[in-house]
């Protein structure tokens, strides 16, 4: 492994196995073998608990990293059991612009601390599939308003793990005050509404 690639690692999974215990939660509580992880900055965890994943950046810092596979393969080899059949895929781009990916290829997207992401990487999950989608940057809020999505679970983190709840979902995504919430508030404010609850993450199915 390149030193520079352990070094990003490193940083990147500071607290240490948190990503791994969050895929592995979701990995449980779904049906997924594809998933697609735009602004996943150098995060490899979802390779971890699903076997086959592309990821996204736009970032230089990314894009090294993944340029270094047997470094990336020797990160994965590091926390089995490793899915049968893993492979990983690298795009440097912006997530905005056209991946080159079929519509509705994915049985997962995973949006984490980077935008918007599900506005323009819907259209790459299948119907049926799920977003894992967590409150920062506001695409939480974004999903929730979004016609072709409906809440399926919450990841809630509680003693150093995290677990899927599916029940209670009615008690989710209530604002805290009196506010239309529309694409464009959302954009204007860039981060989510404030909810009565909040969870780590949500689970939205594709619908639509």
């Amino acid at each position: 492994m390149e030193e520079r690639t352990g070094k990003l690692w490193a940083k990147q999974d500071q607290h240490e196995g948190d990503r791994w215990r969050l895929f592995n939660a979701v990995a449980g509580a779904i049906e997924a073998e594809r998933v697609l992880y735009p602004g996943c900055y150098v995060d490899v965890s979802a390779s971890f608990a699903f076997a086959d994943v592309t990821y996204v950046d736009v970032d230089a810092r990314a894009a090294r990293f993944f340029a270094d596979e047997a470094g990336v393969e020797e990160i994965i080899a590091e926390h089995p059991p490793v899915p049968d059949r893993s492979q990983f895929r690298f795009i440097h781009s912006d997530y905005s612009a056209d991946l080159g990916l079929e519509d509705e290829s994915f049985d997962l997207l995973v949006s984490l601390y980077a935008g918007f992401s599900s506005e323009s990487c819907t259209r790459y999950l299948r119907v049926g599939g799920t977003l894992l989608v967590n409150p920062s940057h506001g695409d939480a809020s974004m999903a929730a308003i979004d016609d072709r999505y409906e809440l399926t679970g919450v990841v809630v983190s509680r003693a150093g793990g995290y677990g899927v709840r599916t029940h209670g979902l009615d008690g989710y995504l209530i604002p805290k005050g009196d506010i239309e919430i529309t694409a464009e508030l959302l954009h204007e404010r860039g981060r989510g509404i404030a909810y009565t609850k909040t969870p780590f993450a949500y689970l939205f199915r594709r619908v639509g």
